[in-house]
């Protein structure tokens, strides 16, 4: 890593507007609940890792396309106010931007999404190829599954010749194909999504009457996906805290305990505290803690970029 890449994070991701209903629980299929309260707020996997990164001290870069039909200009105003670089998003102005419908229940601060792409789709290789010089600039390049797979993979493969770190942050889960994978320094996925790539079943605890072992349940997924050729598989496992895995060794971290307010967000917070670590050159396991503070911090509170720590809080 050359030191002006030191702190250097790039963004390949979504730019979403969230519109989020709380109401006291989810509601079961065809059922109305009154809810208590609606937000409006700047979201996508994409935007949210960048936001969670930058509140986290790092040099953050966006590749991305939004739509400015309608919210465009204060979803890259938002960003911006937050000291995201965004000169490297393209502005369509024929498009509307992501959407995502977002329902938590208030009571456990469990929640369900309802993901529109919108321009978030239309993200091409050749945009990335138009930020090339941006890309090998980056200490850490980070993406996500809601935009196309050639845009990523076209990132992957500048970020590989450079000499930055890969991170792919498989999420929603997709099938993915061998090359990308080949090029994914990082797979950063929760459990669920660990056990849809590896193709094994996944098996929910509480419909067992005896428990299961979650980690080696987890642990068999990681050493499938590690015959990919991916470096380490980091699986992220709720109240069982993370599992760090490669072919040399694995390292179980335990949730650090707090009480739950808000979840939605609490993945893209823990990614982003990752990839700072990993700018700034921490050990594996470092980075992992720094995103694990960040996401404990996050779900104490409500909403999703509006919760995620500063550095500071962190100490």
């Amino acid at each position: 890593m050359t030191k002006n890449k030191a702190g250097r994070v790039l963004v390949v991701g979504s730019i979403n507007m969230d519109m989020v209903a709380h109401a006291p629980r989810l509601p079961a299929p065809g059922e109305t609940l009154t809810g208590d309260a609606f937000v409006m707020a700047p979201g996508g996997k994409g935007g949210n890792q960048a936001v969670a990164a930058a509140r986290l001290k790092a040099e953050v870069d966006f590749v991305a396309r939004v739509g400015m039909r309608q919210y465009g200009g204060e979803l890259l105003q938002a960003l911006a106010a937050e000291g995201v670089a965004c000169d490297a998003v393209v502005r369509d102005a024929a498009a509307l931007p992501g959407i995502a419908v977002i329902m938590v229940g208030s009571s456990d601060g469990e929640n369900s999404i309802v993901y529109v792409p919108g321009s978030n789709a239309d993200l091409s290789a050749a945009d990335v190829q138009a930020a090339a010089a941006t890309v090998r600039a980056a200490a850490v390049v980070v993406a996500q599954l809601e935009v196309p797979l050639e845009a990523i993979q076209a990132a992957f493969e500048l970020a590989r010749k450079s000499g930055a770190v890969t991170v792919l942050n498989a999420a929603p889960a997709l099938a993915l194909p061998a090359g990308l994978l080949s090029l994914t320094d990082w797979l950063v996925l929760n459990e669920t999504e660990a056990h849809q790539l590896a193709g094994r079943p996944h098996v929910e605890t509480a419909d067992l009457a005896e428990p299961v072992d979650v980690l080696a349940q987890a642990r068999l997924a990681a050493a499938q996906l590690l015959q990919s050729g991916v470096k380490q598989v980091l699986i992220t496992l709720g109240a069982d805290g993370a599992l760090l895995c490669t072919n040399e060794a694995m390292q179980h971290f335990p949730v650090l305990p707090v009480r739950a307010i808000d979840t939605v967000g609490a993945g893209d917070t823990f990614v982003g505290g990752l990839v700072t670590g990993l700018a700034e050159g921490m050990t594996a396991a470092d980075a992992v803690r720094l995103g694990q503070a960040a996401a404990s911090i996050a779900v104490s509170r409500s909403g999703v970029q509006a919760a995620m720590p500063r550095r500071a809080e962190l100490a």
